[in-house]
């Protein structure tokens, strides 16, 4: 038996540094995508009763590192807080909640 002086702690040491690694990178896009839509359609409940929509599309991409956000809402006319201010509001949140992913 011969001793080379490897005990496993640099296999160790690199096992690590991936974990870490895998830990600290970015989240899927999957994730991103569904972190803004579950984010902008939280925005429009909060709002709004959900008997009160009538439709609603929340439309997520995220390419290349680029998240875009359409919300159609369909309210009706007479509804408080206006329903362009409130899809406004859920695109806004929808991107700060990406963000704040990122930022973990």
């Amino acid at each position: 038996m011969t001793d080379d002086g490897a005990d496993g702690s640099e296999a160790d040491a690199a096992d690590d540094a991936a974990g870490a690694a895998a830990a600290d990178a970015d989240p899927s896009d999957e994730e991103v995508v569904r972190t803004a839509a579950e984010a902008a359609e939280g925005i429009v409940f909060k709002h709004y009763d959900q008997s009160t929509v009538t439709d609603l599309d929340v439309t997520v991409t995220f390419e290349e590192g680029v998240l875009d956000v359409d919300v159609y809402l369909n309210a009706p006319d007479d509804a408080e807080p206006d329903r362009e201010a409130v899809a406004q509001e859920a695109v806004e949140t929808a991107g700060e909640a990406v963000d704040e992913l990122f930022a973990e």
